[in-house]
């Protein structure tokens, strides 16, 4: 299994180059700091949350002698490849770019420090038959206790401006199932009357993700569910997905999936 799990109370680690391609959470149990994010700072205290995908985007640590933290950060792809499309992580993750920063009740940080304890109590088991299957559920619990507290943060937040109303239309159209049979930013564009280079750079600013990786991420579980269908043989999966040709299907869904259809569908059988 290709994904990491670090887990510290090194504040000063959190931007260091090995969590590059992770997602960072990290509570604030005690006394105060501040960094800088996408050239804002922010300033926390105790029981605030952070949680920035990609955290070699965070400089200008600074932390009083008192703070104290605990940290985990486990590799992005696998933390989003958990969740269902619709999820509300999607359209949560354009505030969270915004603002990393959430303020958590007192019970609030006690369940997210204990799933950061669970985690860390059984990261080091690679030896498991089902290792990536007991993380992949104790990280989803994790992440269901980040949205809630995540999702009370944000109960009356509006967004009204042009940029923010293009990336929402965006994620209606991909939660329509569309990318089923289209995955080309240029179509999305012209749903959304905007060029494709507009639509790109906006999605990218205001979520800090690509166009083409929402469209990804909305076609996994559609192509997920085809292949879990025994009746449906490769080539008619192909065609129902409008993929020019079987090869090209074979290496989409090995640069996503990380098998090719043949091996993920042996991946399904009972072991």
């Amino acid at each position: 299994m290709k994904t990491d799990f670090l887990y510290s109370t090194d504040f000063y680690d959190i931007n260091a180059s090995e969590l590059s391609n992770t997602c960072l959470h990290l509570i604030c149990t005690a006394g105060e700091g501040s960094f800088v994010f996408n050239e804002r700072c922010y300033h926390i205290v105790k029981n605030d949350l952070v949680v920035v995908p990609m955290p070699k985007r965070i400089s200008n640590l600074a932390a009083h002698n008192d703070m104290k933290v605990v940290w985990l950060a486990a590799d992005y792809l696998f933390l989003q490849n958990l969740l269902p499309s619709n999820n509300y992580s999607i359209g949560g993750s354009i505030s969270l770019n915004q603002n990393p920063v959430i303020h958590l009740t007192d019970q609030q940080a006690e369940h997210i420090l204990y799933d950061f304890k669970r985690i860390q109590d059984r990261m080091c088991d690679k030896n498991l038959q089902f290792y990536k299957e007991l993380m992949g559920s104790l990280c989803l619990t994790m992440m269901y206790d980040i949205f809630e507290a995540h999702a009370q943060r944000d109960a009356s937040d509006q967004h009204s401006d042009r940029t923010a109303y293009i990336v929402k239309q965006l994620m209606e159209i991909l939660s329509s199932g569309v990318s089923r049979r289209e995955r080309n930013v240029s179509y999305y564009a012209d749903r959304l009357n905007v060029s494709p280079k507009y639509l790109s750079a906006t999605v990218k600013r205001m979520t800090g993700h690509s166009v083409i990786s929402y469209i990804n991420r909305h076609t996994m579980p559609i192509l997920k569910e085809y292949l879990g269908d025994e009746r449906l043989s490769l080539t008619q999966i192909a065609e129902l997905m409008n993929f020019a040709s079987l090869s090209y299907f074979s290496r989409y869904c090995t640069k996503h999936l990380g098998q090719s259809p043949s091996e993920y569908r042996q991946s399904l059988q009972p072991r």
